[in-house]
């Protein structure tokens, strides 16, 4: 199972994978079906959750009904339990770049939310466009997400000041990287261009970088305010535990300060 998983995922281009995903999804998730692990953004559990990485396979990692992953899982606790983005009590301006399957359906049926998905390459996001080149206003959007994207863009620096011009004074972004806690600064290196190598330095064939704790100082360097959330600390190991959550894991909370 493991070897299999792990050779679609170097072998597919993605934007094949998140088509076929719509038809194996239903059978994949009957097959696993059980009372082990639960999803807490459909609710469902399941004996096992997919393993999934593009070199060390991780156990338990992919939900086999909503396709998450532990980041996902732990964004989803975060803002359905520690934000009113939900609530229907205000018209949000929502931008979503490179939109996760997971998330996709539920954040379009948020009927005060006018929802924006944009990508240079998903078949599943609304706007084609370049990160560093956002065809939208300076101040358009209340809320971006922006998640497990920066790793992959050679010039993250001006991606970061696109997520900043794009959202409004007072809004709010969420920026996931993979990144290694124990690491002080971030490495890239643009001579390595081996795709294997990559994957051994970087963790994944198509990521130019390895962000370190300095992640969130740039962050700041570009103007936002950030605050660092360990928020597998607030939820019941045990809930830690059944919803498959990577401990430690840091979810870099964004604001753009009001004018």
């Amino acid at each position: 199972m493991v070897s299999i998983f792990k050779a679609v995922l170097n072998t597919i281009p993605r934007p094949i994978l998140i088509k076929a995903s719509y038809w194996v999804r239903p059978v994949i998730a009957w097959w696993l079906k059980g009372t082990t692990y639960t999803d807490p953004i459909d609710g469902r559990s399941f004996k096992k959750f997919l393993p999934y990485g593009y070199g060390t396979q991780r156990p338990n990692a992919l939900s086999p009904s909503t396709l998450s992953l532990e980041r996902h899982r732990l964004l989803w606790l975060y803002l359905k339990n520690d934000t009113h983005i939900f609530e229907n009590t205000k018209h949000l301006k929502v931008l979503h770049v490179a939109p996760e399957q997971c998330f996709l359906d539920i954040f379009r049926k948020q009927a005060h939310w006018k929802y924006t998905t944009t990508d240079l390459e998903s078949p599943i996001a609304d706007v084609k466009a370049d990160i560093c080149d956002l065809p939208f206003k300076d101040g358009e959007f209340d809320l971006v997400f922006c998640n497990h994207v920066l790793e992959h863009i050679p010039d993250d620096t001006k991606a970061m000041h696109e997520l900043y011009r794009v959202l409004k004074p007072g809004g709010m972004g969420i920026f996931q990287v993979p990144q290694e806690m124990d690491r002080a600064h971030t490495f890239e290196d643009d001579s390595i261009t081996d795709p294997v190598e990559r994957a051994k330095i970087f963790g994944q064939y198509d990521h130019v970088r390895v962000y370190g704790r300095d992640y969130f100082d740039k962050l700041r360097s570009i103007g936002f305010e950030v605050t660092e959330i360990d928020y597998t600390k607030k939820i019941a190991p045990e809930l830690v535990e059944r919803y498959a959550l990577m401990r430690g894991e840091i979810l870099p909370v964004c604001t753009k300060p009001s004018l």
